[in-house]
């Protein structure tokens, strides 16, 4: 199979309900179940060449958070957050019937990753943390800012992947073929050509972070991880300016002790999409 089955859940916010969409990969009876969690402005088929590998082996399950790609947007800004995100995800995986779960997630994905695991009785079996940690540096906060949420447009999807590639050089060297293929899922066509797939809204809660909420968040996310007891793989760019070398070493000293894996000539994010970077998750995850 080279192409995701799409498909849709329904799930609970304050004011009523939401569709979630989600892509699946492979037998949708394989008892081994992977979730896929992308990353704050992304969608789920960034996993798309990973998932194709694994599909093989694997039951492999992408959502969409909401705002973004193929689900619904919602209403109140503020919703945005990583405990709507992990409520979505536990109603999805009790729609696609996951007995046991191996979480991939990258960047904000990796968080939902955490908060998954803190919850009692999550049958949470391998975790894979890409490119993100319990501590967030503030400079990546302040470069993200600069472009979530502001209101573009393109002309053509080539027009398009230049554009984001601009952004984008720490994801490391792509080619074209490769950044057109992450490209084109991100975007929507509208009257006049194409835009981000994704509410800007999504900047609100960002842009309304201070350094107390942060330092809260940062407090949480370390209790997480340090009660976290499932096997961990923790991927970094060498160059990332989100996850640091300080954070990433006490993750392997810390909790679980995560295994450190890191890619040269690469920043925040690896995208999974190199050989190497697949090959790290795959050997973590199919091993007895």
């Amino acid at each position: 199979m080279t192409e995701p089955r799409l498909d849709h859940v329904l799930c609970l916010h304050q004011n009523g309900l939401h569709r979630l969409a989600y892509w699946e990969w492979g037998d949708p009876a394989n008892p081994h179940v992977v979730l896929c969690a992308h990353g704050l402005s992304r969608q789920g088929r960034d996993f798309d060449t990973l998932a194709r590998d694994l599909a093989a082996h694997c039951r492999v399950v992408c959502p969409d958070f909401p705002g973004r790609g193929r689900s619904d947007w919602l209403r109140d800004p503020n919703a945005y957050s990583i405990p709507t995100y992990v409520a979505d995800t536990v109603t999805l995986l009790a729609r696609v019937n996951a007995r046991t779960v191996d979480c991939v997630g990258t960047s904000l994905g990796g968080l939902v990753g955490l908060g998954l695991a803190s919850l009692e009785n999550m049958p949470l079996r391998r975790l894979v943390l890409n490119d993100v940690g319990p501590t967030v540096e503030p400079i990546s906060i302040e470069r993200i800012r600069e472009y979530l949420g502001v209101p573009v447009r393109w002309s053509s999807v080539e027009e398009a992947a230049d554009a984001l590639w601009h952004i984008s050089q720490s994801f490391g060297p792509h080619t074209r073929d490769q950044w057109l293929a992450l490209t084109r899922p991100q975007l929507k066509q509208d009257a006049d050509g194409f835009v981000l797939h994704y509410d800007p809204k999504i900047a609100v809660p960002i842009a309304a972070m201070t350094p107390q909420v942060v330092a809260a968040a940062e407090a949480m996310l370390w209790y997480a991880y340090d009660n976290l007891r499932v096997p961990t793989l923790l991927l970094r760019g060498a160059d990332s300016d989100l996850l640091s070398p300080a954070t990433a070493r006490a993750m392997t000293e810390r909790g679980p002790r995560a295994r450190l894996v890191q890619f040269d000539g690469v920043g925040h994010a690896p995208t999974l999409v190199q050989a190497d970077q697949i090959q790290a998750v795959k050997e973590f995850l199919l091993a007895p």
